[in-house]
């Protein structure tokens, strides 16, 4: 049984649930999990941890600039455990190839290359916003052809099976022999 640290970065919760999600999962394998935000435990990943899956979100085409200095500051140990990112943004949502820029990116400014990279669509969750901030995400919504613009309620565009996949991957490198 091994201990693994998610800590991750958020703008407007999916990411949140994501790394909560991924907890679970992992604790259903037997291994003790913690998700943390990094904005409220610190810059620091505790000792005693086995692994770790850094998450963040994307917006306006980059994560957050709290978890590029969160890994920034922690490469080494990121470098010396298993560790993995995963990256929640629109783009997941059928254009992988600029979700899988905005990894590059962020390896590039960072430094670090996770050994795993799992892409998560996010969400739109038009209730939380407040009205500019709605009547542009809808406009964006809009011009990239989806249908999703009623602004009365969220769309979440996550694929949990995917996730569970993802989790169940990185738990399966840290068996003996595994590679």
């Amino acid at each position: 049984m091994g201990k693994i640290y998610i800590p991750y970065g958020t703008t407007e919760g999916q990411t949140a649930k994501i790394a909560e999600f991924i907890a679970d999962v992992v604790r259903a394998h037997g291994h003790d999990a913690t998700a943390a935000d990094i904005k409220d435990a610190g810059d620091a990943i505790p000792d005693g941890f086995d692994a770790v899956l850094v998450g963040g979100s994307v917006h306006v085409g980059k994560h957050e600039k709290y978890v590029g200095d969160f890994v920034r500051k922690n490469r080494e140990t990121l470098e010396r455990l298993p560790s993995a990112l995963f990256s929640v943004s629109m783009a997941a949502h059928g254009d992988t190839e600029t979700a899988e820029g905005f990894v590059e990116k962020f390896e590039q400014e960072t430094g670090w290359r996770p050994i795993q990279v799992g892409l998560f669509s996010g969400a739109i969750p038009y209730t939380q916003y407040g009205f500019i901030k709605r009547l542009i995400m809808k406009r964006i919504a809009s011009s990239q052809g989806s249908t999703d613009t009623d602004t009365s309620r969220d769309y979440v565009y996550t694929e949990w099976d995917g996730v569970k996949h993802f989790a169940e991957d990185f738990l399966a490198r840290l068996q003996p022999g595994a590679s």
